[in-house]
């Protein structure tokens, strides 16, 4: 199958997402071509990745000074704690801007390592290489990078955009099922805030995707790209737009962080159930049509997911959420800034749904019987 490649045109820098199977073989010569003065790399690799993975991108280094640096990616590591640890290390080998930061991983360690990277020296070069279908679709490009705080999830970060994003449908093979779920759900939101057309495509699909059909998942994978570059071309710095990617976000974090970021409940899962709280919301103040929640819910049951949002219909487990909302990043004032759905392809825009802690425990019990 054709290497399928995207460009990010409209930012300050451009860089390419490189998606297909094999994809890996085209690193050394794209490093050349952008990174001509590059005489280290730092490989920092998700301990995670299947290890023929890291034997081989290791070979493929054999011209650099390679210093191989190993993350354990869980939301508790994401961390001031890691980044202080990937600095010192890039300091202590007497790494020069010039040189290059890999990420290996899924979106925690993009994260972390674009992060650390940011920082250093003001910046080096960065490549991202997505090994999780989450990170393939959502966070491996666009340029945010962040770590989270034990004030909420992504609190303090940069945005700061990679050379270059390697996407190997490859590394999806080793995924389990929990794991696909996680990157499906970033998956469906992109088609539900943007695109009637690729829902409508999602709901014949989703099946496949799941099962890792190789077809299914790049043509998948590319529509969540170009769905999210729409948004990250017109607003990179998130201060407008960009926020409508956030939708099922706010819902998501709080249950995140309630739950001390357990593995119990991934982020793509948490996403789920955030994504139809914020639409039973929409229902509610009339925004949008029973009929649009109902399409949605139709997908979940179709392919059990459920059970993602199952618990939090609870008025008692969905009021727990609630001092939570307040640390949203997209809050500027009291109020909780939420991205509401008006139809299928469209949303609210940003800053204009602002719901107070007291309104929404008004909505609460509404809200748990959907």
């Amino acid at each position: 199958m054709k290497v399928q490649q995207i460009k990010f045109k409209k930012l300050k820098n451009n860089y390419s997402i490189i998606i297909g199977k094999n994809t890996l073989n085209l690193l050394p010569k794209k490093i050349r071509r952008i990174c001509p003065k590059t005489k280290k790399i730092a490989l920092v690799i998700d301990r995670n990745v299947p290890k023929k993975f890291l034997i081989s991108l290791k070979k493929k280094f054999k011209k650099y000074n390679l210093l191989e640096l190993k993350l354990n990616s869980n939301e508790k590591n994401k961390s001031m704690k890691t980044v202080n640890f990937l600095l010192e290390k890039l300091l202590s080998n007497n790494f020069n801007r010039s040189d290059l930061v890999i990420a290996v991983g899924g979106g925690i360690t993009g994260d972390v390592t674009g992060f650390a990277a940011s920082i250093f020296k003001r910046g080096i070069n960065f490549i991202n290489i997505p090994t999780t279908l989450l990170a393939q679709v959502d966070s491996a490009f666009g340029g945010k990078t962040g770590i989270n705080s034990r004030f909420g999830k992504n609190l303090v970060g940069t945005f700061y955009q990679p050379k270059l994003v390697v996407t190997d449908i490859l590394f999806i093979n080793s995924l389990n099922t929990k794991e696909m779920i996680c990157g499906y759900a970033e998956i469906l939101k992109h088609a539900i805030i943007k695109d009637k057309n690729f829902f409508n495509w999602l709901k014949k699909n989703t099946n496949k995707i799941l099962r890792k059909n190789t077809k299914s998942l790049i043509y998948a994978i590319k529509k969540s790209i170009l769905i999210k570059s729409f948004f990250v071309n017109k607003d990179e710095n998130e201060k407008g737009l960009r926020m409508i990617l956030n939708f099922g976000h706010t819902f998501a974090h709080a249950i995140e962080v309630k739950n001390n970021y357990s593995s119990k409940m991934s982020h793509g899962e948490a996403v789920l159930s955030g994504m139809m709280l914020e639409t039973r919301i929409s229902v509610i103040k009339k925004l949008c049509r029973k009929k649009t929640l109902l399409e949605i819910e139709k997908i979940y049951n179709d392919n059990n997911l459920r059970y993602t949002y199952k618990k939090f219909s609870k008025i008692r487990e969905l009021n727990s959420l609630l001092s939570y909302l307040k640390h949203d990043k997209k809050n500027d004032d009291e109020k909780i800034n939420f991205i509401l759905l008006k139809t299928i392809g469209k949303t609210t825009l940003p800053n204009t749904q602002k719901i107070s802690l007291n309104e929404i425990k008004k909505l609460a019990l509404a809200i748990s019987q959907g």
